[in-house]
């Protein structure tokens, strides 16, 4: 083979890859753009995908890459970095203030018991007193990867699951405190109480630089930087930057000033576009390296050649499953849980993914942990990571989902409004001249002629000098279009009020001249294309959808919407303020003389009696609502809900999708909202609502605008 190499003057693969970091980098591209859509087919998590990537592609399999190669280290660390800093980024402190006492205790067990667990098992193979409390410390933590299911199902507000979701924040929090005291002890020859003191009062002083200093920077930054998304990204990754030197200069370990970081602008960044872009940048580059890497390290032939590690990997994995079902076991006799509970409780809480992976690496990398613990720890994330989600979708069927403890609001015409605001305004902003006529059929459709007014809107984008050619051009430019839209309204046999507003973005003008005018309607277009840079820099239904004070339409005509006759509204779950949706379409059917259909899609799993129970539960919500045509209830049973959708809405000239943020699993480990789903498929119109932000109350976000382009 040598001599062919020189003949053809080509290098040897290895040296190429060593001498040129272009190709490895090409290669770690195309693994993160092929991995997550083959393994999202078989319906296993794309982090599983990622680690058995490394495997092949290193010395246990092709041997194209090795973990010493610097581009790979780079992007590694940085996506270790990244996806502790997205823990804290993701911690929900509304789960735990809606069941204080239920999380508070939940996390207590689960913590001690699987600690405890990890502390016997490391002594009963020989290991040192601080790498058993780290192996104990990788116990305790969990990865919440059947939110996406939990949400599907409706049963976020379960008292159970709810306290199951509040207890991540006390046992990440945990996880890193003692991590870092472990990886402490390595600096100190002997760990007396005096040095453990001197750990506790730096990482208080260190906490509370941090949480405070980061918050009111934040809070400031963003206050004085607008809308100007791209400076509050760098923003927030200088912050964790800065944080991480901190740390360094305090003797901390990295990835807990980079949860601190997380947990410091949580608030500040909250559910913005900002945060979805750092989600973004995360898991599209530097967390899956991260798994890459982690794949890297593994020595296959070892691993199932060895038999201590064979047995250790055994005794890790039942002693974490044990641990965490006695957890279970003791919330259930404490707060009387019956056994369904308790053992939807236990499912949710297997999950070992970011917080046990990234103490793991570091615990290895410091010489603390051996590489027999490395594979049985990578082992338990493989088989937990799968055997959670799994359990919890059989066991979370036969939950019956949380009802609406409050009354149905809906801020749409029929509602009551208040006596200083007796009109309803629709505010229709115009941009694109090929939507812009079914825009202004549809505003015609929802508007009263005596109770309503329609105000079409358009934005000139402001240059640096209010005296420049380019805003003189775009100022002509919605000029036309606000004459265009007057014509159209005659046409359609009603009246409208121009407006036009010099801004310096399409989106802050939008949601700046909806709230002056006192709107309580945004009529908006959309099509179904996207790009990587409204997925980085966001785009005007993104920024719309986040900061608009009221109920936003956006909408995808493919006919005129007076030509409608049959709408369906697919709701995920009952749960969800998701029923103003069901209120719109009734509005366009009532001026349409046509049909709405309710549907609900149930696991082919639940039983008849739960089903007919459903459709009453349904049936109450719709009453709630008071139409005068009430729609058409359906529910139908199949194993993809998602797929159901998308065949009954063959029947169909209009779906109404409510907009429901989804959960963000730290790393972007999450499979797609339905709402995404469908939209990317349908072919026939679609209107996404989504209701004013003070009725919305939804999980952290994985926008439904990312399937969209401008408007």
């Amino acid at each position: 083979m040598e001599p062919v190499l020189q003949v053809l003057a080509i290098e040897p693969t290895s040296q190429v890859l060593g001498q040129e970091p272009i190709v490895p980098l090409a290669i770690l591209l195309l693994v993160i753009l092929v991995v997550p859509i083959l393994f999202e087919r078989l319906r296993l998590p794309g982090l599983v995908g990622f680690v058995g990537s490394g495997v092949v592609l290193g010395p246990s399999g092709w041997n194209l890459f090795h973990s010493d190669l610097s581009i790979i280290n780079l992007l590694s660390d940085i996506g270790l970095v990244y996806l502790m800093f997205l823990v804290g980024l993701e911690q929900d402190f509304r789960q735990l203030h809606q069941n204080q006492k239920h999380s508070w205790g939940f996390a207590g067990f689960t913590c001690a018991i699987p600690l405890l667990m990890g502390i016997l098992l490391g002594r009963f193979f020989g290991f040192a007193v601080n790498t058993s409390i780290l192996i104990g410390s990788l116990f305790t933590s969990y990865s919440l990867l059947a939110y996406p299911i939990l949400s599907r199902l409706g049963v976020i507000n379960n008292q159970v699951v709810s306290a199951t979701i509040g207890a991540t924040i006390f046992t990440d929090i945990s996880a890193v405190l003692i991590l870092d005291v472990c990886l402490f002890s390595l600096k100190a020859d002997v760990l007396s109480l005096s040095y453990i003191l001197i750990l506790l009062g730096r990482l208080v002083i260190y906490t509370t630089i941090i949480l405070v200093s980061f918050d009111w920077a934040g809070q400031e930054f963003f206050r004085r930087s607008g809308d100007d998304e791209g400076n509050k990204f760098l923003f927030v990754l200088l912050s964790v930057f800065i944080a991480l030197i901190s740390a360094q200069f305090m003797g901390i370990a990295k990835i807990v000033g980079a949860f601190l970081a997380g947990l410091a602008v949580n608030t500040v960044v909250g559910e913005s576009p900002t945060k979805d872009k750092l989600v973004f940048v995360g898991s599209v580059l530097f967390i899956p390296v991260f798994f890459v890497n982690l794949g890297l390290l593994i020595d296959l032939p070892d691993w199932s050649s060895n038999i201590t590690t064979l047995k250790l990997m055994l005794l890790v994995v039942v002693g974490v499953i044990v641990s965490k079902f006695l957890a279970a076991l003791l919330a259930k006799i404490c707060y009387r849980y019956n056994w369904q509970e308790m053992l939807i409780m236990w499912s949710i809480s297997l999950p070992q993914v970011s917080t046990t992976l990234a103490g793991t690496f570091l615990g290895y990398r410091a010489g603390l942990l051996s590489m027999e613990v490395l594979h049985s720890v990578v082992a338990l994330m493989l088989i937990t990571s799968t055997l959670g989600p799994l359990l919890t979708n059989q066991l979370a069927i036969s939950v019956t989902p949380t009802p609406l403890a409050e009354p149905l609001i809906v801020n749409l015409p029929e509602q009551k409004i208040s006596e200083k605001q007796s009109i309803f305004t629709i505010v229709v902003p115009i941009y694109n001249p090929q939507t812009q006529q079914y825009l202004m059929e549809i505003a015609a459709l929802l508007a009263h002629p005596e109770k309503s007014k329609i105000i079409a809107l358009s934005i000139a984008t402001a240059a640096t000098r209010m005296d420049s050619p380019q805003l003189e051009t775009s100022l002509q430019q919605s000029e036309r279009l606000l004459a265009k839209a007057n014509d159209q309204s005659r046409n359609l046999g009603i009246e409208i009020l121009p407006l036009l507003r010099i801004d310096n973005a399409f989106a802050s003008g939008i949601t700046r001249a909806a709230r002056e005018q006192k709107a309580n309607l945004i009529v908006m277009g959309w099509d179904k294309r996207t790009g990587l840079r409204s997925r980085l820099f966001g785009n005007v239904i993104d920024t719309v959808l986040w900061a608009s004070h009221c109920t936003v339409a956006v909408t995808r005509l493919v006919e005129s919407p007076q030509k409608i006759q049959r709408i369906l509204v697919p709701l995920e779950n009952l749960t969800s303020p998701v029923f103003s949706a069901v209120k719109f379409a009734q509005m366009l059917a009532d001026t349409n003389q046509a049909q709405v259909t309710v549907l609900n899609v149930c696991d082919r799993r639940i039983s008849s009696s739960k089903i007919a129970a459903r459709r009453s539960q349904l049936a109450v919500l719709v009453s709630q609502l008071a139409l005068q045509n009430p729609p058409e209830i359906q529910i139908i049973s199949h194993e993809n809900v998602a797929q159901a959708i998308l065949q009954a809405a063959r029947l169909y000239d209009l779906v109404v999708l409510p907009f429901v943020r989804n959960y963000t699993i730290p790393g972007g480990l999450v499979i797609s909202d339905l709402a995404t789903q469908i939209a990317r498929q349908l072919t026939c119109s679609i209107v996404i609502l989504r209701e004013a932000q003070n009725t919305q109350v939804s999980p952290t976000p994985k926008s439904v605008a990312n399937t969209t382009s401008t408007v």
